[in-house]
């Protein structure tokens, strides 16, 4: 169907490499044009004082599962001719370790808030309906196994 890309660029520094003291830090390229600083999570890795905040890879997912479930509400709601003025997740993502026993994105709770404007606004039903909907559209939910869990904000 479609193909994207991403690059990933990360070069060594002066740091001890083999000590474990070298920079985790690196580029991700869009097709876009777009670059984001990214580096470990600062969890994981403490960042050097000297280095910019930067995206790191479990923040992109939350970001990634936000995202996609936002861009499938808005065509839901669209299509069921309601206006939406205003959308804010703030989601979480839990590492915790999986069944195996492996360090995992465990659970992802989208908290979204949403603002409608115009006649026609959706019952707390609709909305729930709306939302399981977009969650079911969803490509990156239907392509992980976290528990994805959406608790409206109201």
């Amino acid at each position: 169907m479609s193909d994207y890309t991403a690059t990933i660029k990360w070069q060594r520094d002066d740091k001890d490499f083999l000590g474990d003291k070298y920079s985790r830090g690196h580029v991700w390229e869009f097709d876009g044009g777009v670059s984001v600083p990214a580096s470990a999570s600062p969890h994981i890795v403490p960042l050097p004082k000297s280095v910019a905040e930067n995206v790191d890879p479990e923040e992109a997912f939350v970001a990634s599962l936000s995202a996609c479930h936002m861009l499938f509400f808005l065509s839901v709601a669209a299509k069921e001719g309601y206006v939406i003025d205003n959308y804010m997740d703030c989601a979480i993502g839990h590492l915790g370790r999986n069944e195996s026993g492996k360090y995992a994105m465990t659970k992802v709770i989208l908290r979204p808030g949403v603002a409608f404007s115009g006649d026609k606004r959706p019952t707390s039903e609709q909305l729930e309906k709306m939302h399981e909907l977009s969650h079911r559209q969803c490509f990156i939910a239907n392509s992980v196994m976290t528990e994805v869990s959406i608790e409206p904000v109201v």
